[in-house]
């Protein structure tokens, strides 16, 4: 708004460029489309047959397949925009989003920013400015420490101060990189290591604060909207407070723990403080809600959030047309007062990552996807497409919405037994094993629900050994040759074939025979199943067990095959042509694997060190996480095969250790 005439300046556009990629990039060219106006992606070396390159109606490549190669270049994404003829940038969320640099520079190459002012992100950015500009807007705020004295003395004594325990956060930082609970001033001096390190990493800033944790607090944020004509509204909140490694993974609205009245207050703060910065755009302020009610003011995220949509369920509106509205001048269509919410919306991340070994990123090629068709599915997904290591871990985003919560929970959990994801191992059962857990069916689920009931998150265990029958079933029926047409067998077996494979991570030798027609006895240890043989269609395959038909998907290729059984999702590594291996703990032989695909970001150690067993040697970067890999004997460092800046492969030797006995 011109503050001397009064007028309010439009800013028209008509192409817009996606600064982003994957599932966020096509959301926003869906709404962009619908709306009348032309779309341009773009794209890294990595990504140059994804989807939302596919489906924008022009696309630029920006570089090579790093981020701080395409995605995080100013430069090239600017400079893509002028080459398109696009005359305005959406940056989605995550890489450049919440960069005041970058929203200043498409305003100054006359490009609408479809977001907030440079000023406002630099403002709300960062995390000991935001919590100063809170307090002065009398925003209730965690106690804590950011000030600029960094050093290790300085940050201890003021962790001392405040109390363990104690949160250390990047002070340029999201998405849970470069933060760290810390539970006592032992730990601290290395946490505050990591964190700084993971920091300089993701944003370029070692810079961290400090604040106070609160324990078993609900995770609440309130969706905010701003217009260049002083308008504020807010549109409810969301729980976000199941998470790992402090990244959501369940999020929801309305928010189990939240009354009318509390929705009101948390609102109206939440309104109070957009207004005191002339925010314009999509935004949402995110709070520590504590069992008594009070709330405090955590960070404001300048961007649309990945868990918009069931914001969307709720109130019916589209949260990216609101965004594009709002940066070509229109005033917010609706008022606080018409703001109104319908039932309730729970949204599940999909990520591709291990749960069962401590949530670690995978990649790799998703031989077969298929999404239930009865709940919205964010995705970039597709059957033999790639998903790199290069980025988030997070796949997909899966919405249920009833009229009760419970109702939303039934049909994500009904959802996601439905959904095929197979060949990269993704959360997927873990996510339904969240929903169906007790004290998330009653809404009682904390920022530390998964750490309190990880033994019952953990996959269940067949105490019959039904998975691993339907597993050698599979194995046996898709091997090269087995397998004729509908009736997929060929001769009778007179005789049990042993078989021999490794399922999730456990060597399992069962047999197999076949008797009258279809029928197959599967022996598991020392129990037996019979399983009958319906018709294969495709990749599924129907079967009897016990009187009961059941169905599973499956995929293979070579000796690896992935099936999805009774809601759980399996990797299973055929080694009955392979020799036995001698038995010993992996790394035994002193050879330090890469546990999954991934860049090295630091190297600990040097050929020659003298090294204990669990001292760190490297460390890797995949999907925005680090991940210390430690010397698995003690011994002599005789060879490093990887230096800073190498990306490697999932095993790959990354280092060699001579192994010495200790001194008796």
């Amino acid at each position: 708004m011109n503050t001397v005439t009064g007028e309010v300046k439009l800013t028209p556009f008509r192409k817009i460029l996606i600064a982003n990629r994957g599932e966020i990039a096509l959301r926003v060219i869906r709404t962009a489309k619908r709306l009348g106006f032309e779309t341009v992606a773009v794209y890294s070396t990595a990504d140059a047959d994804a989807r939302h390159v596919r489906e924008a109606d022009q696309a630029v490549w920006i570089g090579g397949s790093q981020p701080s190669q395409s995605y995080l270049r100013i430069d090239a994404i600017v400079a893509a925009a002028k080459a398109s003829g696009a005359d305005a940038v959406h940056p989605g969320y995550g890489f450049l989003a919440e960069n005041a640099e970058f929203a200043k520079a498409c305003r100054d190459a006359g490009l609408v920013f479809i977001g907030p002012s440079p000023e406002a992100i630099h403002a709300m950015g960062h995390k000991a400015g935001a919590k100063d500009i809170m307090q002065k807007a009398g925003v209730p705020c965690v106690p804590g420490y950011q000030g600029e004295d960094q050093s290790d003395d300085a940050m201890l004594t003021a962790a001392k101060r405040i109390g363990f325990p104690v949160m250390i956060k990047a002070v340029a930082g999201g998405g849970g990189r470069g933060m760290r609970l810390v539970g006592d001033d032992t730990a601290f001096p290395d946490a505050l290591r990591a964190a700084r390190s993971e920091a300089q990493n993701a944003f370029g800033d070692p810079t961290v604060i400090l604040e106070r944790a609160i324990v078993q607090p609900r995770h609440i944020e309130i969706q905010v909207f701003g217009d260049r004509h002083g308008n504020a509204i807010h549109l409810g909140e969301r729980d976000c407070s199941v998470q790992r490694r402090h990244q959501k993974l369940i999020e929801e609205a309305p928010s189990p723990a939240v009354s009318p009245e509390l929705r009101a207050r948390m609102g109206a703060t939440a309104v109070a403080a957009v207004k005191a910065i002339n925010y314009e755009g999509a935004g949402t302020l995110e709070f520590l809600l504590d069992s008594a009610g009070n709330y405090y003011f955590m960070e404001m995220n300048t961007r649309l959030q990945v868990e918009h949509p069931v914001t969307e369920a709720i109130t019916g509106l589209d949260l990216v047309e609101l965004q594009l509205r709002v940066a070509g001048g229109e005033p917010l269509p609706l008022q606080q007062e018409d703001v109104s919410f319908s039932g309730h919306a729970i949204e599940v991340r999909l990520c591709a990552e291990d749960a069962a070994h401590n949530f670690m990123p995978q990649s790799g090629k998703m031989l077969r996807w298929h999404a239930p068709l009865d709940l919205r599915v964010e995705d970039a997904l597709e059957s033999g497409g790639e998903i790199p290591p290069f980025y988030d871990s997070m796949i997909a985003k899966v919405i249920g919405h009833g009229t009760t919560r419970d109702e939303a929970r039934r049909k994500l959990i009904a959802g996601l037994d439905r959904m095929t994801a197979l060949g990269v191992t993704t959360n997927q059962s873990f996510l339904a094993r969240c929903l169906d857990h007790p004290a998330f069916a009653v809404g009682q689920a904390t920022t530390a629900f998964i750490a309190e009931h990880s033994a019952d998150l953990s996959p269940p265990k067949s105490e019959d050994g039904r998975h691993a029958a339907v597993a050698a079933l599979l194995v046996h029926v898709s091997a090269i040759g087995a397998v004729h047409a509908q009736q997929g067998l060929g001769l009778a077996h007179v005789y049990a074939i042993p078989l021999r494979f490794e399922l999730d991570g456990h060597v399992v030798e069962p047999t197999v025979r076949r008797e009258r027609g279809d029928v197959f006895k599967i022996g598991v240890a020392e129990s037996e199943h019979a399983l009958t043989l319906g018709p294969r269609d495709g990749d599924v395959v129907l079967f009897t067990s016990d009187g009961v038909q059941g169905s599973a998907r499956f995929v293979r290729v070579g000796a690896d095959l992935y099936f999805s059984f009774a809601g759980v999702t399996s990797h299973v590594r055929d080694l009955s042509h392979m020799a036995v291996m001698k038995a010993g703990a992996a790394g035994s032989d002193g050879k330090l694997r890469a546990s999954m695909n991934g860049r090295v970001v630091s190297v600990l150690a040097k050929a020659g060190d003298i090294v204990a067993a669990g001292a760190p040697v490297i460390v890797l970067e995949a999907m925005k996480m680090q991940h210390v890999h430690a010397a698995p004997v003690s011994g002599k460092l005789m060879a490093l095969n990887a230096a800073e800046g190498d990306q490697v492969t999932t095993g790959f030797v990354v280092a060699e250790i001579e192994a010495v006995q200790d001194a008796a």
